[in-house]
């Protein structure tokens, strides 16, 4: 299995990133503002409502990789969950946002919890197996980063397509009618990814590693005891609670301090388009330095341009853009290594014990992937919080501009969007300098020729 995966099946796997980076990206970047903005639920109690779902699946993400670790399916023991758990994720996602106005906060509070704890468990039946398919479907080293250039750049371009568009919608229609076009529009690229993946991996070759023996407590605690798996993550969730802040901050940014309908849009672009030029340039980095010192690299990349952000509300706007487009060089490189070294983790642990754990490996990141993404827009929201954010059902209009929040909350809009996203970045390398899967060490472990 070690030749070069086919073309047809680099770019069928990656198709799977319209579907993870859409419903990664859109819920993170629209859902605490509907909830403050459209439906006037305050600041606290939204990010609750943000919070609770995902905290779910990262009790139920383990439980989905340790199933998908079991299945027996002749199309693949992944690919089945990808088709059922990918279509669901759709059917809800368009309900989310589709609540009937009866004039209630609380019902409309009810209502997004529970089509949201719906979206977080069909997505946790995708996200886990597709996430689990490159440590079985090559034991390349190499070919693994290449795999995940591929889908690190989709992933790119559905961020920026869906984040881009759905704002987009959102303004163009306005109030709670552009939401749920919104949410109608994002579940058609879910369908598209969803059945990509399932389609563009028929031919993908599996590996026939037995599955891990023993109860799922026991899976997660042999997991648990993995040094390297366990400091590579606790990185990947420190990164991506600041990116969790980040996305929730740039609908607040764009309404309160640059005051432009349209900047939320442009935020976005700046934020994911540098990724889709960019994230070759970082994966032959990676190739030429090695996949922790990109990893490295990126990380202060994206630290030092979300520094520059703290003069976000006396600089001018192109300030505001150019480095936000910075920041976007550094996303798409702590996109790409993590995922890379992932599938290195449970390929060196299926190779050192001939049993499959790579369910249960995948399980418990995404779950800490979904906490720190959580986490993120939850901590935003308690900052608003903090500031005195006024949360209201009129605030759809940009009419009512910066003049109507006091200026701790805009000063707090700020630090959330910018400082806090710095220092979680910069602590997360205390993690990452003590990580030591280098190329060399999993060639040895998997008996292969450097």
């Amino acid at each position: 299995m070690s030749q070069p995966l086919p073309m047809r099946v680099r770019a069928g796997y990656g198709l799977g990133s319209v579907a993870t980076g859409t419903f990664g990206t859109v819920p993170g970047l629209m859902l605490l503002p509907y909830l403050t903005d459209t439906l006037g639920i305050a600041a606290v109690l939204a990010g609750f409502i943000v919070f609770l779902p995902k905290a779910w699946d990262v009790v139920l993400n383990p439980v989905a990789g340790r199933i998908s670790d079991r299945s027996t399916d002749p199309r693949g023991p992944r690919r089945p969950f990808l088709l059922k758990g990918g279509l669901t994720l759709a059917v809800f996602f368009a309900l989310l946002f589709a609540a009937p106005d009866l004039g209630s906060k609380a019902v409309d509070a009810v209502w997004v919890l529970v089509m949201f704890v719906a979206c977080a468990t069909a997505y946790a039946f995708f996200q886990v197996p597709y996430v689990a398919m490159p440590a079985e479907i090559t034991d390349s080293y190499d070919e693994r980063t290449r795999l995940m250039t591929w889908r690190v750049a989709i992933l790119a371009l559905a961020i920026m397509i869906s984040g881009a568009s759905a704002p987009a919608i959102r303004d163009a229609l306005g109030g709670r009618a552009g939401y749920r076009v919104m949410g109608v529009v994002i579940s058609v690229l879910l369908v598209i990814g969803v059945v990509g993946a399932y389609v563009g991996t028929r031919s993908a070759p599996i590996g026939r590693v037995a599955p891990g023996a023993g109860t799922l407590r026991e899976q997660l605690r042999i997991v648990a005891g993995a040094r390297d798996f366990r400091l590579l993550l606790s990185t990947f969730v420190m990164q991506a609670l600041a990116t969790g802040a980040m996305l929730a901050g740039v609908a607040y940014v764009s309404r309160w301090v640059l005051v432009d309908k349209g900047a939320a849009t442009i935020l976005f672009v700046c934020f994911v388009g540098p990724a889709l030029l960019l994230t070759p340039a970082w994966s032959a980095l990676g190739q030429r330095i090695g996949k922790k010192k990109g990893y490295v690299a990126s990380s202060l990349v994206l630290a030092t341009a979300a520094v520059l952000l703290i003069w976000s509300r006396s600089a001018p706007s192109w300030w505001v853009y150019a480095a936000t487009a910075l920041v976007g060089l550094g996303y798409a490189g702590i996109q790409v290594f993590p995922m890379a070294m992932l599938p290195d983790a449970a390929a060196v642990d299926a190779r050192r014990t001939g049993e499959n754990r790579a369910g249960v490996y995948t399980g418990v990141w995404t779950a800490g992937e979904t906490l720190g993404l959580a986490l993120g827009p939850g901590i935003y929201a308690l900052v608003l919080a903090l500031g005195s954010y006024h949360s209201g059902t009129d605030l759809d209009d940009f009419a009512a501009h910066a003049a109507s929040q006091p200026d701790s909350a805009l000063t707090a809009i700020v630090l959330g969007f910018s400082l806090l996203p710095a220092v979680l970045i910069v602590a997360s390398l205390a993690f990452l300098s003590r990580y030591r899967l280098d190329a060399e060490t999993v060639r040895e472990i998997e008996g292969v020729t450097a």
